[in-house]
């Protein structure tokens, strides 16, 4: 392996733990339910799923599971004035 790369890999892994670097601004995933399967997005801080739950409600297990997982790699909810 080169000097570079070696740099490169040494940098990553002080990346992979200084998670507050990176903020996820949209993705799509595809989650397998209990029931089906379903598609999940993420896009300018909206969430979106195409299960019928997420449809009446705004949320679902998925979105919630997904926020769960990615943490403080989401970027804070835009809090409007009162």
């Amino acid at each position: 392996m080169n000097s570079g790369l070696i740099g490169k890999v040494e940098k990553a892994k002080r990346y992979a733990q200084e998670r507050e670097r990176a903020r996820f601004c949209e993705f799509t995933v595809a989650f397998r339910g209990e029931n089906d399967h379903h598609t999940v997005s993420f896009k300018e801080g909206t969430w979106r799923c195409s299960c019928d739950f997420f449809a009446g409600n705004g949320l679902c297990s998925h979105t919630m599971a997904l926020e769960r997982i990615l943490g403080e790699m989401l970027p804070k909810p835009v809090s409007t004035p009162a």
